[in-house]
C-alpha cells in the first residue's frame, strides 16, 4: 500500500492553459501517458482541454457541478457522481453559474481496459488490478487513517471504514 498526502502532490497549469491542475499521482511508460489521476478547479465556462488517446473520468468533489457538452455528448456533472468522456473531443463546462467546483479527474489511455470509477463507503473493494482510493471524507483504509485529499494505491483487496466518502479507481492493464 502506498499512501500520499497533498505534500507529495504537485501543481502544473492546464494544458489549455486557462487554470491549474493538481497532479496526485501519474505513471508513463515509454514517454507516453498511462494514467494520471488529478484534482482540478472549475471556475468558469468554457473549454477543456484536448488529450488524443486519453479517456477521462470526472467526479465533482464539491461546489455545485456543471454542463459538459461537446460533439454528441452532453452530461450534467453533480458532486459524488463519475462521468466519463473522450479526451479527444472538444467538451466545454457550461452552467457554472459563477460558482466554483472542485472536481477529481482519473485520465487513462485508450490502449488500457476503461477504469472502474465509484464513490464508495464503508465497504470491502475487492481486488482486480491497482486500485487507487482517493478520500473525500476522513476514513481508515486497512486500518490507516486517511484524511481527507489523500490517496492510497493498494494491489489487492482494501478495507474501507467510516463514513467519509471514497472514490474507488480501479486500474486495470497496467503490468
Amino acid at each position: 500500500m502506498i499512501h500520499l498526502t497533498p505534500a507529495d502532490y504537485s501543481r502544473q497549469p492546464w494544458k489549455n492553459g486557462r487554470g491549474l491542475t493538481t497532479e496526485l499521482w501519474r505513471l508513463d511508460r515509454d514517454g507516453q501517458l498511462l494514467v494520471r489521476l488529478s484534482r482540478a478547479a472549475v471556475m468558469e465556462d468554457g473549454p477543456f482541454s484536448i488529450f488524443p488517446g486519453i479517456e477521462r473520468n470526472l467526479t465533482v468533489l464539491s461546489g455545485p457541478g456543471f454542463r459538459l457538452t461537446g460533439d454528441g455528448l452532453d452530461l450534467r456533472c453533480e458532486p459524488l457522481v463519475p462521468v466519463a468522456f473522450p479526451g479527444d473531443v472538444l467538451v466545454t463546462a457550461s452552467a457554472t453559474n459563477g460558482r466554483h467546483s472542485e472536481d477529481f479527474n482519473v485520465m487513462t489511455a485508450r490502449t488500457l481496459p476503461c477504469p472502474q470509477v465509484r464513490v464508495v463507503r464503508d465497504e470491502t473493494v475487492a481486488e482486480g488490478g491497482r486500485l487507487a482510493l482517493y478520500a473525500v471524507g476522513a476514513c481508515r483504509i486497512d486500518g490507516t487513517d486517511v484524511a481527507p485529499g489523500d490517496l492510497v494505491l493498494s494491489e489487492g483487496p482494501a478495507r474501507l471504514q467510516g463514513d467519509g466518502a471514497v472514490i474507488a479507481v480501479r486500474l486495470r492493464g497496467l503490468d
